[in-house]
């Protein structure tokens, strides 16, 4: 789940001013802020860790956060309505809220089931409902340790996505599209391409489109490969608010996710060796 939000907070400042390239410093800018991705990452685990209505944490959350989010024209009116109904999207919105299912649900079914609770209320399309799928499965088979090319071979032969392209062939003719099925595949090529949390989330920020969303969802499943360096996760807290830090540690108390501190770094490095 922190992948998702440090993923969006680097991507935050880059959405609108794309970067097509890797190098860009300091790796989480001081103008770095969250978006509506983590705002929704956040729904979600509440949700799912306090037994909550999908559709009314969504929206708590959602209206709490009303100035700070950004939201789509769609979403907004969903959030604002009284009596919400799925309006048929298959925008990427689904997939990037969606990395908790993956680190709280029991079993692979159970997955799977979370997923659809928390998405079927807003982006009821096929191509939502496969996206958010699709990002919980590749978290989910991350967690399980396989292998970089087993999960993609997976997503392949499971969601029937592209995944035969590298980033830097997707670099130079990529734009900006929230439909899940145009941006969806491509953070997960950068997920599985990148050899380290960072390298994963400089990728996603490197291929430019949407880009928050697009480094949250590749940032989520990195954290399941990967692990976090704790500065990361030191950084993005700072930037949260209260009740979002008070979420996020009842998160990590209950899946103790993997932070990666200097003295695991060390034992990493020389286990190469």
């Amino acid at each position: 789940m922190i992948g998702a939000i440090i993923g969006d907070m680097v991507g935050s400042i880059y959405e609108f001013r794309n970067y097509k390239a890797t190098d860009f410093e300091p790796f989480l800018s001081p103008s770095a802020h969250f978006t509506d991705d983590t705002i929704m990452t956040i729904a979600v685990a509440d949700g799912l860790l306090n037994n909550r209505d999908p559709q009314e944490s969504l929206r708590d959350w959602g209206r709490r956060y009303w100035s700070n989010g950004g939201w789509g024209q769609r979403f907004a009116s969903w959030l604002s309505t009284p009596d919400p109904q799925p309006y048929d999207s298959f925008g990427n919105g689904a997939a990037m809220r969606i990395s908790a299912v993956a680190w709280l649900s029991d079993s692979y079914d159970e997955a799977m089931r979370n997923a659809d609770r928390f998405t079927e209320i807003s982006h009821n399309h096929p191509e939502g409902m496969k996206a958010a799928r699709a990002t919980v499965s590749a978290i989910w088979w991350a967690r399980e340790g396989l292998s970089a090319d087993d999960i993609r071979q997976r997503i392949v032969e499971t969601f029937e996505y592209d995944m035969s392209r590298t980033t830097d062939q997707i670099r130079p003719t990529y734009f900006f599209s929230e439909a899940s099925q145009k941006s969806v595949p491509e953070a997960l090529i950068c997920a599985l391409e990148g050899n380290s949390y960072e390298e994963v989330v400089r990728l996603a920020i490197s291929i430019g489109g949407d880009s928050d969303t697009i480094a949250a969802i590749a940032g989520s499943v990195a954290e399941a490969r990967f692990g976090i360096p704790e500065e990361f996760v030191n950084k993005a807290k700072r930037l949260m608010q209260k009740d979002m830090r008070e979420i996020y540690e009842q998160f990590d108390a209950r899946v103790q996710h993997p932070v990666l501190t200097e003295k695991s770094l060390m034992k990493r490095f020389l286990d190469l060796f």
